[in-house]
């Protein structure tokens, strides 16, 4: 199995669109080849406490490898998302949820 690292820089693994909902409290993001990844935005202090209008503020960076929120000050990596996703699903599991 190819690590995120190569996948996303040798994979050509780019962000496509990015879905965001406060009330559901839910952001996911579809990838190029068509996956999808989903995290409680409340996993994000920063966005979570964004109004809705800031949120709807972002932009791929990086050809769709990063997300800014230019008045957040706030960068996430397509990388750090991935992961993030994979340890709160593992925890969520673990714990019975």
């Amino acid at each position: 199995m190819r690590n995120l690292s190569k996948l996303i820089f040798e994979g050509n693994l780019r962000a496509k669109h990015l879905l965001l909902d406060k009330s559901l409290d839910i952001m996911v993001i579809v990838f190029n080849n068509g996956s999808l990844v989903r995290v409680r935005l409340s996993d994000y202090p920063r966005l979570w406490n964004a109004s809705a209008s800031i949120l709807d503020k972002w932009e791929f960076t990086q050809g769709g490898i990063g997300i800014r929120w230019e008045e957040l000050d706030e960068d996430l990596s397509i990388k750090g998302f991935i992961k993030t996703a994979a340890l709160n699903d593992a925890l969520r599991n673990l714990e019975g949820h």
